[in-house]
Order: C-alpha cells, then sequence, then structure tokens
C-alpha cells in the first residue's frame, strides 16, 4: 500500500510580499493625503520585513492598512506581519519596523498536531525541525487535513510544501 504525505510549514511567499511592496510603494507616492510627508516603506536587511516611515503614528498605522489591503488582495495572510515593535519617534519622523514572521517552534507544531490527532486518528503527524510531516494511506485523508489546517484559526501562517 503506498503511503502519501506532506509537510506544513508556516512561510510566505517572497515573490507576492515583493509585489506587496512594490503596490505599497506606489500607493503611498500617489495619495493626496501622503503628499509633503515622511512616508515611505523600506526594506529590512536581507528583505525580511518591512520598515515603516511616517511624520507621526496615524501615518505609520495609515501603510500598515495599505499594506494589510495589498496582502489580502493576494490572498496573504496579514499574520504574517509581527506588528509586536514600537514606534520610534524622532526629529519630527516616526519610524516602525514590522519583520515577516516565518517557522514553527515546538508550541505552534504542537498546536497542529493537537488539532490533527483530535480530528484525524487515521493520519500520523510527526514533527521535524520547522515542519510537521504529515502521512497517510489516503489522499482524501491528506485533503482533508489540508483543509482543517487551513480552516482552524491559528496565529501564525501556515503553508504546505513536499508533497509525494
Amino acid at each position: 500500500m503506498a503511503t502519501f504525505s506532506f509537510d506544513i510549514v508556516s512561510e510566505y511567499d517572497k515573490a507576492e510580499m515583493n509585489n506587496v511592496f512594490g503596490q505599497t510603494e506606489k500607493e503611498i507616492s500617489t495619495r493626496f493625503d501622503f503628499k509633503g510627508t515622511p512616508a515611505a516603506i523600506e526594506w529590512l536587511a536581507d528583505k525580511k520585513g518591512l520598515k515603516i516611515s511616517g511624520s507621526n503614528e496615524w501615518q505609520i498605522d495609515a501603510v500598515l492598512d495599505i499594506v494589510r489591503k495589498k496582502l489580502a488582495t493576494r490572498e496573504l495572510s496579514s499574520k504574517v506581519l509581527d506588528l509586536s515593535k514600537e514606534v520610534h519617534e524622532n526629529n519630527l519622523k516616526a519610524t516602525k519596523e514590522v519583520p515577516f514572521i516565518e517557522g514553527l517552534d515546538q508550541d505552534k507544531a504542537k498546536k497542529i498536531t493537537k488539532l490533527l490527532k483530535e480530528q484525524f486518528p487515521k493520519v500520523k503527524a510527526q514533527i521535524q525541525g520547522e515542519a510537521v510531516r504529515i502521512t497517510s494511506g489516503s489522499k482524501d485523508d491528506l485533503q482533508a487535513v489540508m483543509n482543517a489546517v487551513r480552516g482552524a484559526d491559528f496565529d501564525f501562517v501556515t503553508a504546505f510544501t513536499n508533497f509525494r
């Protein structure tokens, strides 16, 4: 009997994030309420996040709102944004660093395996580093697992890779 498997990981599509960045940058340059202000968006080192600038916290929130809308139109989750860092204000300019959340730690992986053990007793879920390997003899079971993980309200992004 053949066994099928895939991995559940927590990562984002880097090409789509590049598109979101470009669209946000373009909208900032064309919006009337941002004319003559220091409103801008830049990449953090290694493109692992965004650095948002503005004249005050309100303007940073407005730029973040644009980013969220662009993520939604590209069917990406805004859970990839780490909004925990504070706004830094100096010289009439405010900045906020928004790194991207990537990778499954043990707690997140355990949340996934707990959900799957409760709902799908026939499916085997195994934590392997920063991924959860799901194996089953039935492709239908694996598709049901994917739908359950997509429907679950985790506080992190999930993606599926390594189909076999």
